[in-house]
């Protein structure tokens, strides 16, 4: 018999490889039907910008298999080819389907800086966001930058008062409550009365969002890309946004609305991943009308005993996280920031079970 093989030697990995690669921010695309979704990716594809951005466009049609453009623009020049989706709308097989074309899109780093997805105008832009948090293989190339919600000014309010099931809110409420940049378009075709019902409208739903006005799509795109509404890199920044945000009234009957509290002290960790379950996930939280509250949007700033640096939270639907940013907590005692974007919140309920269960030591110091 011949001797068993040695063991090969062993060749040390280089320990300085180099740059690591650099992740590629993806931005959400959304908006109503016919609003101008699409001559906005139009418009970024043929501008001269000097960005190399690829499009993922998605839209209905008729089919078992859809055929969907991916275009992308790069140094003033279109490339395109062709993926095959078998199902026209995004977030309805996003594990399969989403994953697949983002996954097929990777393959080509090099050629782009940037990710611009389109969602159809039905879509509920949150299901699609949650494939960034949840796929572990994307994550390490992609990150999410932003959701931004295009607004058709002339139709917009008829769009947002139109009536859903009991205890469903209307796709258009839905993309305002998770937008990060809210652009209203077609602002031409109104006047100015209507434009500011519009304006109020918007943020009625969502007080984090930031509002852009234009005609025919048309945007800097510095407004667009690098939003970094999902890192928390920039803590202070966050911070003083926060500080910026103020409840909000239901502008619409049975509308979503953003409630926003201050408390001072510092947290239980394992107290607030109960609180945040609860109410996400659990639907424990009622309003004083029995209604279960339904949060589309979390976003705030939390300090938790022990710990140094500010706390960002983060969540969309059910989906949440929490993550250290480089920033010092500064003021002492600390002040922990919340905002809540969904239906039937009720901004005191919230507060007194955030008090009783989440702070230590009841300080109790209530803010706005």
């Amino acid at each position: 018999m011949e001797e068993e093989d040695d063991c090969p030697e062993l060749v040390p990995i280089d320990s300085q490889p180099g740059l690591p690669a650099r992740q590629i921010p993806v931005t959400i695309i959304t908006g109503y039907l016919g609003a101008g979704k699409t001559t906005l990716l139009n418009y970024i594809l043929t501008e001269q910008h000097n960005k190399r951005i690829a499009v993922i466009l998605n839209e209905f049609g008729e089919g078992s298999a859809l055929e969907k453009s991916l275009a992308v623009s790069q140094a003033g020049e279109l490339y395109e080819e062709w993926l095959e989706l078998r199902n026209g709308c995004l977030c309805c097989s996003v594990k399969d389907n989403g994953l697949k074309a983002i996954e097929n899109l990777m393959e080509k780093k090099g050629k782009f800086d940037y990710i611009l997805l389109e969602t159809t105008g039905l879509a509920d832009p949150g299901a699609v966001a949650s494939m960034f948090w949840v796929d572990a293989e994307l994550g390490s190339d992609v990150y999410l930058d932003g959701i931004v919600t295009v607004i058709d000014a002339k139709y917009g309010l008829q769009q947002l008062k139109e009536e859903k099931a009991e205890g469903l809110v209307n796709e258009a409420s839905r993309q305002v409550a998770l937008a990060d940049l809210a652009i209203i378009n077609k602002t031409d075709l109104v006047e100015e009365e209507e434009l500011n019902q519009v304006r109020d409208t918007v943020r009625s739903i969502n007080g984090l969002v930031k509002i852009l006005e234009t005609q025919r799509s048309r945007v800097d795109l510095c407004d667009v890309l690098d939003l970094h509404s999902f890192d928390c890199q920039d803590g202070a920044k966050l911070t003083e946004k926060l500080q910026l945000v103020t409840p909000t009234r239901p502008h619409l009957d049975k509308s979503i609305l953003t409630a926003t509290f201050e408390v001072t002290g510092d947290l239980c960790e394992d107290a607030l991943n109960t609180f945040i379950q609860d109410l996400l996930w659990e639907k424990k939280f009622c309003n004083k009308a029995g209604e279960p509250m339904s949060v589309i949007r979390l976003k705030g700033i939390v300090s938790f005993a022990g710990k140094v640096h500010q706390v960002m939270l983060q969540g969309v639907h059910e989906l949440y996280e929490l993550n250290e940013t480089p920033q010092l907590w500064e003021e002492n005692p600390h002040t922990n920031r919340l905002v809540f974007i969904g239906k039937n919140l009720d901004k005191n309920i919230l507060q007194e079970i955030f008090i009783s269960t989440v702070v230590m030591d009841g300080v109790k110091k209530a803010g706005v």
